[in-house]
């Protein structure tokens, strides 16, 4: 049992650097070409949470959840050992697994005091993946005679668990639509009007952070700082603060696409940004948002572009400094 455990810890980790990484890449590709650093980050962030070891105990901090161990001590369960080293012997079983095959105790290496370490917090992710990946290993080892499965089965198995957490995974509805927003005016007067106002609301609302929710994201995640997720939480307010208060001002006809597009997009971004926020307690959540990350900060781009053309199709123009122009020419 032991080594099926470490064989699968090895396989899953690499199918998760893989199958996340590439696939977030080639999502990204197939939006217009993104900014190549953009990506380059993204993936690079995406390998760290996938390969993170704080404690360097030779389990990864996600693995470490699916556990119940701590990314922060070496030795979680005091058996004398590391907690990748208990893992890789079977005295650490995920609760998954433990809950499915704790009628035949001869496949299960119980801890050395006989308790298991409590399951991912019910519902994460995390928690999800460790049930699918473990439910398609019995089912394929049942099919398989009972026989242990090849790497190449395993890698299957992992694979197929992720595409199907993928697959639950169902992006929320737009935040607004049309009818929702108060469509009021047009012209000059009108324009300049909601580009003062909506300004307004972005100041109000803006965050106390120096830098952008990704950069805060790398400072947790290869820098272990403790105050970086903090940020990350208040960027993600920010955006859902600012797009509730553009959705409750009167929006010339000119922008109402634009806008609306603006809004949700901002929800959007608020609430990957909210999963950022999660990756040391459900690390798989933020990995899967960072997939989604880049096209939907193109789509705030676009947004925030369409806006400025609407602007100067109407020849409606911010000299900088004055009310209207941080919004119009952001």
């Amino acid at each position: 049992m032991g080594q099926i455990l470490q064989n699968w810890r090895i396989l899953v980790s690499a199918s998760l650097a893989t199958v996340l990484i590439v696939g977030s890449f080639l999502l990204a590709r197939s939006v217009e070409s993104p900014n190549s650093a953009q990506a380059s980050t993204e993936s690079a962030l995406l390998k760290a949470i996938a390969t993170k070891d704080s404690d360097g105990d030779g389990l990864t901090d996600w693995e470490e959840a699916l556990y119940g161990a701590s990314p922060n001590i070496t030795d979680t369960f005091k058996l004398g050992m590391t907690d990748g080293e208990a893992v890789a012997r079977g005295l650490i079983v995920p609760k998954a697994i433990a809950d499915i095959l704790l009628g035949t105790p001869s496949a299960v290496s119980m801890p050395a005091d006989g308790s298991l370490p409590p399951a991912p917090e019910e519902g994460t992710l995390t928690d999800t993946f460790a049930k699918n990946f473990f439910t398609l290993y019995l089912s394929a080892k049942q099919a398989n005679g009972g026989d242990a499965l090849s790497e190449s089965e395993m890698a299957n198995i992992a694979d197929e668990a992720l595409k199907s957490l993928s697959s639950a995974v169902i992006m929320a509805p737009d935040f607004r639509s049309v009818k929702d927003l108060k469509i009021s005016g047009s012209g000059a007067d009108a324009l300049t009007e909601f580009a003062v106002n909506a300004e307004a609301v972005f100041l109000k609302n803006t965050s106390s952070a120096s830098k952008s929710e990704l950069l805060y994201l790398i400072d947790a995640v290869e820098n272990n700082d403790t105050e970086a997720l903090t940020h990350v939480s208040s960027i993600s307010k920010a955006y859902r603060d600012s797009a509730v208060g553009l959705s409750a001002l009167p929006v010339p006809t000119e922008l109402s696409k634009s806008v609306l597009a603006l809004i949700n997009a901002m929800v959007r971004v608020s609430e990957i940004t909210a999963d950022f926020s999660r990756v040391n307690t459900d690390p798989l959540t933020a990995m899967l948002a960072l997939k989604q990350y880049v096209p939907t900060a193109q789509s705030l781009g676009k947004a925030f572009e369409s806006i400025s053309n609407v602007y100067a199709s109407a020849g409606v123009t911010f000299p900088s400094g004055t009310p209207g122009s941080l919004f119009v020419n952001l």
